[in-house]
């Protein structure tokens, strides 16, 4: 019974990744994406991740990959997860409430050509599209990483990565797979390995 709800779960990570690779558009999407991360970062620009719970997880992940190092030894990219000071994150929250933890930092940390990453299941986050509404009057780029609908966020993505699921864990699953490719590409164009 087990062994057969694992390969279950296998099994439906793998159709979405499959619906992925056979959708040209969304392909393109992700092109698109390392080449507005790629644009940002060579102008001096700065990557704003954001996300709650596991999406905060990936946020992180994913700006340490810049950040840090994807696959060689190079210079530092400027990236940063907009949820990493807990001190600010609880006084923001309790004071002004969760809904602005990000907007408020980013409107004090972000410039124009900069981009913002948001990533959300739903593509319902309230405190992601209070980001977006200060990101679009700061000039700064939006891409979010969504699942099937794209949700709110829809509207306010410069481009728009909705994963062709509905369950939670596959579009996460999935948001870390395009996540990985984007470094791995934005790496590679940078530094020429």
């Amino acid at each position: 019974m087990m062994e057969s709800r694992i390969k279950n779960s296998v099994e439906r990570s793998i159709e979405v990744k499959q619906q992925i690779l056979n959708d040209e558009t969304m392909l393109q999407k992700i092109k698109a994406s390392v080449e507005m991360i790629e644009t940002s970062l060579r102008e001096g620009g700065k990557i704003h991740f954001c996300g709650n719970g596991g999406s905060a997880a990936d946020a992180q992940h994913l700006a340490a990959e810049l950040s840090g190092r994807f696959y060689f030894d190079r210079p530092p990219l400027n990236a940063e997860a907009l949820h990493c000071n807990t001190s600010y994150l609880t006084a923001v929250a309790n004071d002004y409430g969760y809904d602005v933890v990000f907007s408020r930092l980013l409107e004090c940390s972000g410039r124009k050509g900069d981009v913002v990453v948001g990533i959300s299941t739903s593509g319902n986050s309230k405190n992601i599209i209070n980001a977006y509404n200060i990101a679009k009057d700061m000039g700064i780029k939006i891409i979010s990483m969504t699942g099937e609908t794209g949700g709110k966020m829809k509207e306010y993505s410069d481009i728009l990565i909705n994963v062709p699921s509905t369950d939670t864990p596959r579009i996460q699953e999935s948001h870390i797979m395009i996540g990985h490719i984007i470094c791995e590409l934005v790496e590679h164009n940078m530094f020429g390995r």
